[in-house]
């Protein structure tokens, strides 16, 4: 699955990182991969990196999150690297808040591609948005798309966290984490 396949030009936007609805379209679409295929699975999910991350989970599409960015950038006269760059910044931790139709609230940042010069992701405590360390969200989404079952057990966490490369869960506070975003996802 190419997680850019609906991220226009000069938009850097990483769906399985930020949107809910292609997070859970990526599980059902991965359901039971086996072989190569499991792993393109695995090296999509090692693009979520390994820190924190905020996931949109509002009814706009990415889509309509793009297009509302790119109304805003446009109406500023901001869709050239150049404007853009002077308005944002160009230091790596510049960056502006915009507000989409629904209320919720993206951070742009300027990304060194002259193609997707306009990096955009949640803003930290946005309407319609958590926060989630990137491994969490990494042990949920390879249980559910391997095992998946309803009773999830330690064993079969540190199982599917190993495939990951990831360490055994070793406390209850992690545990619970990964068993919350794994009912979110599920939802």
């Amino acid at each position: 699955m190419n997680i850019e396949y609906q991220i226009p030009e000069p938009f850097l936007f990483n769906p399985l990182k930020h949107h809910i609805g292609f997070i859970k379209e990526f599980i059902n679409f991965n359901i039971d991969k086996t072989g190569a295929d499991l792993k393109a699975v695995i090296k999509d999910l090692k693009h979520l990196g390994t820190s924190v991350m905020d996931i949109y989970t509002g009814s706009l599409s990415i889509r309509n999150i793009c297009c509302e960015t790119e109304e805003f950038l446009r109406g500023k006269g901001l869709l050239n690297l150049k404007a853009y760059e002077v308005w944002v910044g160009a230091d790596r931790d510049e960056y502006r808040l915009i507000k989409l139709s629904e209320g919720s609230e993206w951070t742009l940042k300027v990304h060194d591609n002259p193609e997707r010069f306009v990096h955009v992701f949640p803003a930290r405590s946005s309407q319609h948005s958590f926060r989630a360390k990137s491994n969490t969200l990494k042990s949920a989404l390879i249980y559910l798309i391997i095992i998946g079952k309803d009773l999830v057990t330690g064993e079969d966490l540190n199982n599917v966290r190993s495939i990951m490369g990831l360490s055994p869960v070793k406390n209850a506070s992690d545990t619970e984490a990964i068993l919350e975003m794994i009912e979110i996802l599920r939802d």
